[in-house]
């Protein structure tokens, strides 16, 4: 398997604001987890007048802490990478308390809890509604800081990353994430889509990520395409599997996973799923029922 060059550790404590870079703090939620790390970090983007990235789960203490580190600034743009909710539940409840508008690509694109991938830790925000829309490109301004918006999707089809371009800084969300693979979950997450997105970061000059959960990145280009190289060969290890007549997902996840945390085999179940819905998308693989993760799973001829 590919080796990606994973950074584990990280120094911070919970609610307390850390200088990360000139002009950038981060207070990381208490709100650990096997999906969420060590927590939430929220970034807060300039002085004086601040944008907010990921302002975490719906949490009171969270937010108290946000509004303690901000002081007496004001917040002019609340920030969102995508709606789950350990990225976006607290955003209506900050906005609220410091009046700023909230933007991120639009609402979480399953509308109902029923139809959408079983949650993982906190789930989705079905809930939520950006007071406004922002798609790739776009930019928001500050008085000492300017932000571009830069569309990401594959974990989710609303995915956003942000870019700092006077710090060649890039804060990604969920997309990268320096301390373990990012779950992609059909039926909204897409490998193909995901895939297509590390290529894209790939075309930019970003010298440090900044994920929502875990530490820095630096050299992320490396890192991204250690990232692409194992998802490719997580495409070739599926085959192999099917080849060797383990055709559905229950059986290729024991497999393949054998040494990682059974905790995590439900999130890994839905990875496969993701990589056999591109495999078939492309023709490599074939599958008489809709409902994936239950199918069996042949090779095309």
């Amino acid at each position: 398997m590919a080796s990606i060059p994973f950074v584990k550790d990280i120094d911070f404590t919970p609610g307390v604001a850390d200088t990360v870079l000139p002009g950038v703090r981060r207070i990381i939620a208490n709100n650990p987890g096997p999906f969420t790390y060590t927590g939430s970090g929220t970034y807060l983007i300039g002085a004086g007048e601040v944008a907010v990235i990921d302002p975490g789960p719906n949490d009171s203490g969270h937010i108290d802490a946000l509004m303690a580190a901000l002081g007496g600034e004001r917040v002019t743009h609340v920030l969102i990478t995508h709606t789950h909710s350990d990225h976006c539940g607290g955003a209506r409840a900050l906005a609220e308390r410091c009046g700023a508008p909230i933007l991120g690509f639009g609402h979480h694109p399953v509308r109902k809890q029923q139809d959408d991938a079983p949650a993982l830790d906190e789930g989705a925000d079905y809930s939520f509604k950006p007071d406004q829309m922002i798609g790739d490109g776009e930019i928001i301004k500050g008085p000492d800081w300017r932000i571009e918006a830069v569309h990401t999707p594959g974990h989710l089809s609303n995915h956003m990353c942000f870019a700092l371009p006077q710090e060649n800084a890039l804060f990604t969300g969920d997309h990268i994430m320096g301390w373990a693979t990012t779950v992609v979950a059909p039926p909204d997450g897409d490998m193909s889509a995901y895939i297509e997105s590390l290529e894209k970061l790939l075309t930019r000059d970003d010298e440090i990520y900044f994920p929502t959960h875990g530490a820095p990145i630096i050299n992320p280009k490396r890192f991204v395409r250690a990232v692409r190289t194992h998802r490719l060969m997580r495409d070739a290890q599926i085959v192999e599997q099917i080849k060797n007549g383990r055709t559905r997902i229950k059986e290729i996840v024991p497999a393949m996973y054998a040494d990682v945390d059974p905790r995590l085999h439900k999130a890994a179940a839905l990875n496969v799923l993701a990589h056999l819905i591109r495999l078939k998308r492309i023709g490599t693989v074939m599958c008489d029922d809709e409902h994936g993760m239950t199918a069996s799973y042949r090779l095309a001829d």
